[in-house]
């Protein structure tokens, strides 16, 4: 293998782990759980029974502070979301030092 393909390979699994690491975080309720530390994971718990127009910007905002607490995520961008009966999905990019990660989130209201 030359040394080409193996920085390929490693930024592939370097990616392959971010994704784990976003998912990891956009699972993990902030403040619950003694073994992570407080900077670690988001808080949307107390989003339900909320308006949708306050879920939303909320959401976004949650969403960017939990991420870029990881100093290997650079951006998080072109949020979109989706309104259905009693939840909002956001979908959105997550720019890493490895590269894109498409990412989703649903938050029941």
């Amino acid at each position: 293998m030359t040394p080409i393909q193996e920085t390929e390979i490693d930024m592939e699994n370097e990616l392959d782990a971010m994704r784990q690491a976003v998912s990891k975080i956009l699972q993990t309720e902030r403040y619950r759980y003694a073994v992570y530390d407080w900077n670690y994971g988001v808080e949307l718990e107390d989003l339900y029974g909320k308006n949708v127009s306050y879920v939303i910007p909320e959401l976004k905002r949650r969403i960017e502070d939990a991420l870029l607490a990881d100093d290997r995520v650079t951006a998080v961008t072109d949020f979109s979301f989706r309104e259905e009966k009693g939840s909002v999905t956001a979908a959105f990019t997550v720019y890493t030092i490895f590269g894109e990660v498409t990412a989703e989130r649903t938050v029941d209201i």
